[in-house]
Protein backbone atom coordinates (compact mmCIF):
# COMPACT_ATOMS: atom_id res chain seq x y z
CA UNK A 1 0.00 0.00 0.00
CA UNK A 2 1.19 3.67 -0.71
CA UNK A 3 2.33 5.35 2.46
CA UNK A 4 0.43 7.00 4.94
CA UNK A 5 1.27 9.09 7.54
CA UNK A 6 0.29 7.16 11.76
CA UNK A 7 0.48 8.94 14.97
CA UNK A 8 3.59 7.39 15.32
CA UNK A 9 5.75 9.37 12.64
CA UNK A 10 5.76 12.28 14.93
CA UNK A 11 8.40 10.23 17.69
CA UNK A 12 9.79 9.68 14.32
CA UNK A 13 13.18 11.63 12.78
CA UNK A 14 12.93 14.04 10.14
CA UNK A 15 12.52 12.52 6.98
CA UNK A 16 16.26 13.39 5.20
CA UNK A 17 15.94 11.43 1.71
CA UNK A 18 12.64 11.05 0.50
CA UNK A 19 11.99 8.40 -2.05
CA UNK A 20 8.51 8.36 -1.57
CA UNK A 21 7.61 9.49 -5.14
CA UNK A 22 8.37 11.99 -7.24
CA UNK A 23 5.22 14.00 -6.26
CA UNK A 24 7.30 14.98 -2.97
CA UNK A 25 9.19 17.60 -4.97
CA UNK A 26 8.82 20.72 -3.61
CA UNK A 27 9.69 24.23 -6.08
CA UNK A 28 12.44 25.41 -6.34
CA UNK A 29 13.29 28.68 -5.38
CA UNK A 30 13.73 29.90 -9.45
CA UNK A 31 10.05 27.99 -9.68
CA UNK A 32 8.91 30.27 -6.70
CA UNK A 33 9.94 33.94 -8.54
CA UNK A 34 7.87 32.70 -11.55
CA UNK A 35 5.04 31.83 -10.17
CA UNK A 36 5.35 34.98 -8.05
CA UNK A 37 5.67 37.25 -11.45
CA UNK A 38 2.77 35.43 -13.11
CA UNK A 39 0.26 37.29 -15.09
CA UNK A 40 -3.35 36.40 -13.80
CA UNK A 41 -6.78 36.80 -15.15
CA UNK A 42 -9.90 34.28 -14.37
CA UNK A 43 -9.25 31.20 -16.37
CA UNK A 44 -12.92 30.51 -16.09
CA UNK A 45 -13.54 33.08 -19.05
CA UNK A 46 -10.26 32.25 -20.77
CA UNK A 47 -8.52 35.62 -19.12
CA UNK A 48 -5.45 34.06 -17.56
CA UNK A 49 -2.69 34.69 -20.00
CA UNK A 50 -0.28 32.50 -18.13
CA UNK A 51 -2.57 29.00 -18.27
CA UNK A 52 -3.54 29.99 -21.88
CA UNK A 53 0.12 30.04 -22.52
CA UNK A 54 1.13 26.87 -20.58
CA UNK A 55 -2.15 25.05 -22.97
CA UNK A 56 -0.75 26.41 -26.10
CA UNK A 57 2.62 24.95 -25.31
CA UNK A 58 1.45 21.66 -24.31
CA UNK A 59 -1.09 21.14 -27.10
CA UNK A 60 2.13 21.80 -29.41
CA UNK A 61 3.92 19.84 -27.46
CA UNK A 62 1.81 16.83 -28.08
CA UNK A 63 0.89 17.68 -31.05
CA UNK A 64 -2.66 18.31 -30.39
CA UNK A 65 -5.63 20.85 -31.14
CA UNK A 66 -6.24 22.09 -27.61
CA UNK A 67 -5.73 21.41 -23.74
CA UNK A 68 -6.95 22.12 -20.90
CA UNK A 69 -5.40 22.76 -17.43
CA UNK A 70 -6.59 20.46 -14.56
CA UNK A 71 -5.79 20.61 -10.97
CA UNK A 72 -4.19 16.95 -10.96
CA UNK A 73 -3.76 14.14 -13.28
CA UNK A 74 -5.89 11.97 -12.01
CA UNK A 75 -8.97 14.48 -12.65
CA UNK A 76 -7.24 14.23 -16.26
CA UNK A 77 -8.26 10.76 -16.89
CA UNK A 78 -11.46 10.84 -15.10
CA UNK A 79 -12.83 14.07 -17.32
CA UNK A 80 -10.91 11.96 -20.65
CA UNK A 81 -13.39 8.77 -19.64
CA UNK A 82 -16.35 10.75 -19.03
CA UNK A 83 -15.58 13.22 -22.10
CA UNK A 84 -14.85 9.98 -24.57
CA UNK A 85 -17.29 7.38 -23.17
CA UNK A 86 -20.90 6.98 -22.14
CA UNK A 87 -22.20 5.08 -19.31
CA UNK A 88 -22.21 1.59 -19.62
CA UNK A 89 -19.42 1.42 -21.90
CA UNK A 90 -16.30 -0.58 -21.57
CA UNK A 91 -12.60 0.61 -21.33
CA UNK A 92 -9.49 -1.80 -21.19
CA UNK A 93 -6.43 -1.24 -19.89
CA UNK A 94 -3.26 -3.12 -18.54
CA UNK A 95 -4.81 -4.70 -15.07
CA UNK A 96 -2.52 -2.64 -12.97
CA UNK A 97 -3.13 0.79 -14.73
CA UNK A 98 -3.55 4.08 -12.40
CA UNK A 99 -7.23 4.16 -13.34
CA UNK A 100 -8.30 0.98 -12.65
CA UNK A 101 -5.52 0.57 -9.06
CA UNK A 102 -5.20 3.93 -7.84
CA UNK A 103 -8.24 6.22 -9.08
CA UNK A 104 -10.87 5.47 -6.37
CA UNK A 105 -13.20 3.59 -8.92
CA UNK A 106 -14.35 7.23 -10.30
CA UNK A 107 -14.66 5.53 -13.05
CA UNK A 108 -17.70 3.44 -12.26
CA UNK A 109 -18.85 5.50 -10.04
CA UNK A 110 -19.04 9.18 -11.99
CA UNK A 111 -19.12 7.32 -15.13
CA UNK A 112 -20.99 4.15 -14.77
CA UNK A 113 -18.19 2.69 -16.92
CA UNK A 114 -16.74 -1.06 -16.86
CA UNK A 115 -12.93 -1.18 -17.48
CA UNK A 116 -11.56 -4.54 -18.47
CA UNK A 117 -8.22 -5.19 -17.21
CA UNK A 118 -5.70 -6.48 -19.76
CA UNK A 119 -2.77 -8.86 -18.70
CA UNK A 120 0.38 -7.44 -19.07
CA UNK A 121 4.39 -7.90 -18.34
CA UNK A 122 5.30 -4.87 -16.48
CA UNK A 123 2.37 -2.80 -17.14
CA UNK A 124 2.28 -3.33 -20.87
CA UNK A 125 -0.24 -5.23 -22.79
CA UNK A 126 0.98 -6.48 -26.28
CA UNK A 127 -1.30 -5.55 -29.22
CA UNK A 128 -1.71 -9.64 -29.48
CA UNK A 129 -3.57 -8.88 -26.32
CA UNK A 130 -5.60 -6.29 -27.13
CA UNK A 131 -6.75 -8.16 -30.07
CA UNK A 132 -7.55 -11.14 -28.47
CA UNK A 133 -9.97 -8.95 -26.18
CA UNK A 134 -12.09 -6.74 -29.13
CA UNK A 135 -15.18 -8.63 -29.51
CA UNK A 136 -17.70 -7.76 -32.40
CA UNK A 137 -20.44 -5.46 -31.58
CA UNK A 138 -23.61 -7.24 -29.50
CA UNK A 139 -26.59 -6.18 -27.82
CA UNK A 140 -25.48 -8.29 -24.94
CA UNK A 141 -22.17 -6.55 -24.23
CA UNK A 142 -21.02 -3.23 -23.17
CA UNK A 143 -19.63 -1.05 -26.45
CA UNK A 144 -16.03 -1.13 -26.36
CA UNK A 145 -15.36 2.58 -26.46
CA UNK A 146 -11.55 3.59 -25.02
CA UNK A 147 -8.37 1.89 -25.12
CA UNK A 148 -5.84 3.91 -22.65
CA UNK A 149 -1.93 3.28 -21.83
CA UNK A 150 0.03 4.73 -19.04
CA UNK A 151 3.08 6.72 -19.67
CA UNK A 152 5.72 4.93 -18.01
CA UNK A 153 3.69 2.23 -16.45
CA UNK A 154 3.98 3.12 -12.80
CA UNK A 155 2.97 -0.59 -11.29
CA UNK A 156 5.07 -1.97 -14.00
CA UNK A 157 8.34 -0.56 -12.95
CA UNK A 158 8.23 2.60 -14.88
CA UNK A 159 8.74 0.98 -17.81
CA UNK A 160 8.70 2.70 -21.48
CA UNK A 161 6.12 1.52 -23.82
CA UNK A 162 7.69 1.47 -27.16
CA UNK A 163 6.39 3.91 -29.85
CA UNK A 164 5.88 1.21 -32.10
CA UNK A 165 3.52 -0.64 -30.32
CA UNK A 166 1.69 2.46 -29.08
CA UNK A 167 1.38 3.15 -32.47
CA UNK A 168 0.25 -0.30 -33.24
CA UNK A 169 -2.19 -0.15 -31.13
CA UNK A 170 -3.98 3.25 -31.85
CA UNK A 171 -4.24 2.14 -35.10
CA UNK A 172 -5.95 -1.25 -34.24
CA UNK A 173 -8.14 0.57 -32.20
CA UNK A 174 -8.61 3.19 -34.93
CA UNK A 175 -10.44 0.25 -37.28
CA UNK A 176 -12.62 -0.82 -34.55
CA UNK A 177 -13.81 2.47 -34.18
CA UNK A 178 -12.39 2.95 -30.50
CA UNK A 179 -11.25 5.67 -28.36
CA UNK A 180 -7.64 6.17 -27.42
CA UNK A 181 -6.33 7.58 -24.43
CA UNK A 182 -2.87 8.24 -22.80
CA UNK A 183 -2.06 8.32 -19.03
CA UNK A 184 1.04 10.72 -19.55
CA UNK A 185 2.15 10.77 -15.48
CA UNK A 186 5.26 10.29 -16.47
CA UNK A 187 5.28 11.03 -20.71
CA UNK A 188 8.19 12.75 -20.10
CA UNK A 189 10.51 10.87 -18.20
CA UNK A 190 9.33 8.26 -21.33
CA UNK A 191 10.62 10.70 -23.67
CA UNK A 192 13.78 11.63 -22.19
CA UNK A 193 14.27 7.93 -21.60
CA UNK A 194 13.73 7.10 -25.16
CA UNK A 195 14.70 10.35 -27.28
CA UNK A 196 11.73 10.21 -28.93
CA UNK A 197 10.04 13.66 -28.92
CA UNK A 198 6.05 13.75 -27.02
CA UNK A 199 4.89 14.61 -30.27
CA UNK A 200 5.54 11.27 -31.62
CA UNK A 201 5.12 9.26 -28.60
CA UNK A 202 1.44 10.86 -28.41
CA UNK A 203 0.67 10.64 -32.32
CA UNK A 204 -2.74 8.42 -33.11
CA UNK A 205 -3.94 8.80 -29.69
CA UNK A 206 -7.32 10.96 -29.07
CA UNK A 207 -6.09 12.40 -25.83
CA UNK A 208 -3.34 12.43 -23.86
CA UNK A 209 -2.20 15.06 -20.60
CA UNK A 210 1.03 15.74 -18.78
CA UNK A 211 1.38 15.66 -15.02
CA UNK A 212 3.88 18.58 -13.86
CA UNK A 213 3.69 17.84 -10.07
CA UNK A 214 6.08 14.53 -10.29
CA UNK A 215 9.41 14.70 -11.96
CA UNK A 216 9.10 18.31 -13.21
CA UNK A 217 8.78 19.24 -10.08
CA UNK A 218 5.91 21.62 -10.47
CA UNK A 219 3.50 22.06 -6.66
CA UNK A 220 0.47 21.28 -8.79
CA UNK A 221 -1.29 20.76 -12.42
CA UNK A 222 -1.69 18.67 -14.99
CA UNK A 223 -2.67 19.30 -18.81
CA UNK A 224 -4.88 17.42 -21.23
CA UNK A 225 -4.80 17.56 -24.85
CA UNK A 226 -6.96 16.42 -27.40
CA UNK A 227 -9.35 17.97 -30.58
CA UNK A 228 -10.83 21.12 -29.73
CA UNK A 229 -14.04 19.29 -29.47
CA UNK A 230 -12.77 16.37 -26.79
CA UNK A 231 -10.98 19.93 -24.79
CA UNK A 232 -14.47 21.15 -25.19
CA UNK A 233 -16.02 18.44 -23.43
CA UNK A 234 -13.42 18.00 -20.97
CA UNK A 235 -14.00 21.42 -19.78
CA UNK A 236 -17.50 20.74 -19.25
CA UNK A 237 -16.47 18.21 -17.28
CA UNK A 238 -14.27 20.09 -15.15
CA UNK A 239 -16.98 22.47 -14.87
CA UNK A 240 -18.91 19.41 -13.07
CA UNK A 241 -16.19 18.24 -11.03
CA UNK A 242 -15.61 21.50 -9.65
CA UNK A 243 -15.08 24.40 -12.11
CA UNK A 244 -12.19 26.62 -12.82
CA UNK A 245 -9.05 27.44 -11.19
CA UNK A 246 -9.84 31.62 -11.19
CA UNK A 247 -6.27 33.78 -11.33
CA UNK A 248 -4.34 29.75 -11.87
CA UNK A 249 -1.37 31.15 -14.04
CA UNK A 250 0.50 31.42 -10.37
CA UNK A 251 0.34 27.45 -11.01
CA UNK A 252 0.63 27.58 -14.65
CA UNK A 253 3.80 29.66 -14.19
CA UNK A 254 5.37 27.11 -12.21
CA UNK A 255 4.64 24.60 -15.01
CA UNK A 256 5.83 26.83 -17.42
CA UNK A 257 9.08 26.57 -15.94
CA UNK A 258 9.43 23.23 -15.51
CA UNK A 259 8.85 22.47 -19.29
CA UNK A 260 11.85 25.09 -19.91
CA UNK A 261 14.16 24.18 -17.00
CA UNK A 262 13.41 20.87 -15.57
CA UNK A 263 12.65 18.09 -18.77
CA UNK A 264 16.39 17.55 -19.63
CA UNK A 265 17.24 16.89 -15.99
CA UNK A 266 14.88 13.91 -15.99
CA UNK A 267 18.37 12.43 -17.15
CA UNK A 268 19.87 13.15 -13.39
CA UNK A 269 16.83 11.02 -12.05
CA UNK A 270 17.21 8.15 -14.57
CA UNK A 271 20.69 7.84 -13.45
CA UNK A 272 20.16 7.98 -10.22
CA UNK A 273 18.01 4.92 -10.28
CA UNK A 274 20.02 3.39 -12.13
CA UNK A 275 22.50 3.83 -9.76
CA UNK A 276 20.12 2.62 -6.64
CA UNK A 277 19.44 -0.45 -8.58
CA UNK A 278 23.22 -1.25 -9.07
CA UNK A 279 23.81 -0.61 -5.73
CA UNK A 280 20.57 -2.78 -4.51
CA UNK A 281 21.58 -5.76 -6.57
CA UNK A 282 24.95 -6.25 -4.93
CA UNK A 283 23.34 -6.79 -1.44
CA UNK A 284 22.58 -10.35 -0.83
CA UNK A 285 19.23 -10.69 -0.17
CA UNK A 286 17.71 -8.16 -2.32
CA UNK A 287 16.05 -8.10 -5.69
CA UNK A 288 15.32 -6.06 -7.73
CA UNK A 289 13.92 -4.78 -10.91
CA UNK A 290 16.08 -2.99 -13.48
CA UNK A 291 14.64 0.47 -14.09
CA UNK A 292 14.15 1.90 -17.24
CA UNK A 293 13.20 5.61 -15.87
CA UNK A 294 13.19 6.91 -11.75
CA UNK A 295 11.18 3.88 -10.45
CA UNK A 296 12.95 1.30 -8.84
CA UNK A 297 11.20 -1.59 -7.67
CA UNK A 298 13.06 -4.23 -5.19
CA UNK A 299 12.00 -6.47 -2.15
CA UNK A 300 13.88 -8.70 0.16
CA UNK A 301 14.21 -12.29 -0.21
CA UNK A 302 15.40 -15.42 1.47
CA UNK A 303 15.86 -13.05 4.42
CA UNK A 304 13.91 -12.57 7.75
CA UNK A 305 13.09 -9.13 7.45
CA UNK A 306 10.02 -8.64 5.30
CA UNK A 307 9.63 -5.81 2.75
CA UNK A 308 7.12 -3.72 5.19
CA UNK A 309 9.96 -4.12 8.22
CA UNK A 310 12.32 -2.93 5.79
CA UNK A 311 10.76 -0.27 4.88
CA UNK A 312 10.17 0.52 8.85
CA UNK A 313 13.51 0.30 9.56
CA UNK A 314 14.42 2.54 6.91
CA UNK A 315 12.12 5.02 8.03
CA UNK A 316 13.87 4.99 11.91
CA UNK A 317 16.83 5.99 9.53
CA UNK A 318 15.17 9.16 8.01
CA UNK A 319 14.74 7.73 4.46
CA UNK A 320 11.04 6.72 3.88
CA UNK A 321 9.84 4.57 1.01
CA UNK A 322 6.71 2.79 0.84
CA UNK A 323 5.87 -0.83 -0.10
CA UNK A 324 3.61 -1.39 -3.20
CA UNK A 325 1.81 -4.60 -4.17
CA UNK A 326 4.19 -6.31 -1.99
CA UNK A 327 7.58 -4.92 -3.55
CA UNK A 328 9.15 -1.39 -2.77
CA UNK A 329 8.85 1.59 -4.71
CA UNK A 330 12.01 3.90 -5.00
CA UNK A 331 10.99 6.48 -6.82
CA UNK A 332 14.79 9.12 -7.74
CA UNK A 333 13.63 13.40 -8.14
CA UNK A 334 14.93 16.16 -8.44
CA UNK A 335 15.07 16.52 -4.51
CA UNK A 336 17.35 13.13 -4.58
CA UNK A 337 20.97 13.64 -4.74
CA UNK A 338 23.43 10.74 -6.02
CA UNK A 339 25.00 11.24 -2.22
CA UNK A 340 21.28 10.14 -0.93
CA UNK A 341 21.34 7.38 -3.50
CA UNK A 342 24.77 6.10 -1.92
CA UNK A 343 23.48 6.57 1.73
CA UNK A 344 20.16 4.59 1.02
CA UNK A 345 22.14 1.54 -0.38
CA UNK A 346 24.83 1.47 2.50
CA UNK A 347 21.83 1.81 4.87
CA UNK A 348 19.65 -1.55 3.40
CA UNK A 349 22.82 -3.35 3.73
CA UNK A 350 23.30 -2.46 6.97
CA UNK A 351 19.92 -3.03 8.05
CA UNK A 352 19.78 -6.31 6.32
CA UNK A 353 23.58 -7.36 7.96
CA UNK A 354 21.97 -6.99 11.66
CA UNK A 355 18.23 -8.55 10.61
Amino acid sequence: MPYAPSPTDRALPPIRINLLSDTQTRPTPSMREAMARAEVGDEQIGDDPTVNLLCERVADLLGKEAAVFMPSGTMCNVAATLAHCRPGDEILAERTAHLIAREGGAHAALGGFQIMPLDGVDGQFTLETLRAALRPPTRYQPPQTLVSAEQTANLGGGTVWPRARLADIAALAYQHGIATHMDGARLMNACVATGVPAREMAAGWDSAWIDFSKGLGAPVGAVIAGSTGFVDEVWRWKQRLGGAMRQAGVCAAACLHALDHHVARLAEDHANATALARGLSRIEGITVQEPQTNLVFFAPSDVALSADALVAALRVHGVLLATMDGRIRACTHLDVTAAMIDDTIALVREILRGA
